[in-house]
């Protein structure tokens, strides 16, 4: 004991050691430490930051429904954003200047709607019985049928930009000629029979003129049915699981529509306000044709339906919107319901969007409307009809955290230049 310096000893010591230190050399110690904090934390930041896989060969593929009923083989799917890269690509090498609207390939129809999917067997038909009764009412149908179906540029002139934004419809065009949609199925590494649920609803409503009615969150009992075009339903199945953000990425390469709204499968957004985010959208465009409409859920905090839940539930609701308010930019903080399954983009707008994706999990709403806001694209929110719906995948506990922890290294990311657009 008689050899060892008392602890008081040695920490007067040391201070006295630093005071006889000149100022400069301490200020280079500081900035070295400073600098390897930030190496350090700028490496471990690289490391744990997500990078999506990229898609595989069967995943760029899908099935649809034969007009005799019989489930065809493994299709192409177009693919807009593969078209874009390569545009992309030849103006690097040419030393041009890329603009992202003008190179995406032209919509063939109206409506795209993307539907993530894991383990929906019981719930999606339910969700599909309200989306088909509107979208054929609305949209007519999914393929060209006579001069019903208008193509609509992606890249509008600016006169007719103009008239998108002014007047009552896109470019002149009355509601009543805007013809297309489909629905895009991604089951996103599903276990269950999703698949084959899914293509017998196709089939059952392609083929009979009175398909038996699938009961749903808000019709439990219903009496009415809709007819739908063959070929409106196209199921995409992905290897294994990635998560519902990386879904959603992958339905919305594939879409072919002037507009794309991604719902969930469960049926808790109605579906009938989709115009309502249409007019939304359409109300916020630039001259691009560029707009997010997001469907929201605020006006319901007060409701019943959200009053019933736990007050965990509640704490870590409000905790998680206060921390969006802190951790990302103006326009994005502003959005009182970010995490609504239901949002809308124009198809000028998704080159500035998708092809930056990152987030593959609950969080990936947020990424969307944070690359939306830096390429200056205006949203707008759009109150919506929601229904609690059983059946939910989300852990109330550890997904509130995941999804914390997944903002925390997105916004990081993207900060610090991990995450770039190139």
């Amino acid at each position: 004991m008689g050899g060892m310096i008392p602890p008081g000893t040695l920490a007067r010591k040391s201070i006295e050691l630093v005071q006889q230190m000149p100022l400069s050399l301490l200020l280079l110690m500081f900035l070295t430490l400073c600098l390897v904090v930030a190496v350090l934390l700028y490496l471990t930041l690289f490391i744990v930051a997500p990078v999506p896989r990229p898609p595989r060969r069967s995943e760029k593929t899908y099935k649809t429904i034969l007009p005799d009923g019989k489930p065809s083989e493994d299709k192409d799917l177009p693919c807009w954003l593969d078209s874009w890269m390569a545009h992309k690509e030849l103006a690097r090498q040419n030393g041009d200047k890329l603009s992202p609207t003008g190179q995406i390939e032209e919509a063939e129809i109206f409506m795209s709607v993307v539907v993530p999917a894991y383990n929906e067997e019981e719930r999606l038909g339910g969700m599909l019985e309200e989306a088909v009764d509107f979208l054929q009412r609305e949209y007519g149908g999914a393929h060209g049928q006579g001069t019903e179906q208008i193509t609509l540029k992606a890249a509008a002139s600016k006169s007719n930009s103009k008239a998108r934004i002014n007047g009552p419809d896109h470019a002149g065009i009355e509601p009543r000629t805007r013809k297309g949609w489909e629905i895009l199925i991604v089951s996103d590494g599903s276990t269950d029979k999703t698949v084959h649920q899914a293509l017998n609803f196709a089939r059952e409503h392609q083929l009979s003129q009175y398909p038996t009615p699938t009961p749903g969150p808000r019709t439990p009992h219903p009496t009415h049915s809709t007819h739908i075009p063959h070929g409106s339903i196209r199921v995409i199945t992905l290897e294994e699981n990635r998560g519902k953000g990386g879904a959603v990425t992958h339905g919305m390469r594939h879409v072919r529509g002037q507009y794309v709204v991604f719902a969930d499968a469960d049926g808790a957004s109605r579906f009938g306000d989709l115009a309502k985010l249409v007019e939304g959208c359409r109300s916020v465009e630039d001259e691009l044709g560029r707009g997010v409409a997001i469907g929201s859920r605020a006006h319901l905090v007060g409701s019943e339906a959200v009053v019933k839940r736990s007050k965990l539930r509640n704490f870590l609701m409000h905790s998680f919107h206060l921390l969006l308010r802190l951790m990302t930019p103006p326009a994005t903080s502003s959005i009182k319901d970010t995490q609504c399954g239901f949002k809308l983009f124009s198809r000028p707008a998704l080159p500035y969007i998708i092809p930056y994706m990152h987030s593959e999990g609950w969080i990936f709403d947020v990424e969307m409307l944070m690359l939306a806001e830096s390429a200056s694209i205006a949203m707008t929110e759009v109150a919506v009809g929601w229904k609690e719906v059983t059946g939910s995948k989300l852990n109330v506990i550890w997904d509130s955290l995941g999804m914390a922890w997944g903002l925390a290294i997105l916004r990081a990311s993207w900060a610090f230049g991990i995450y770039r657009k190139e």
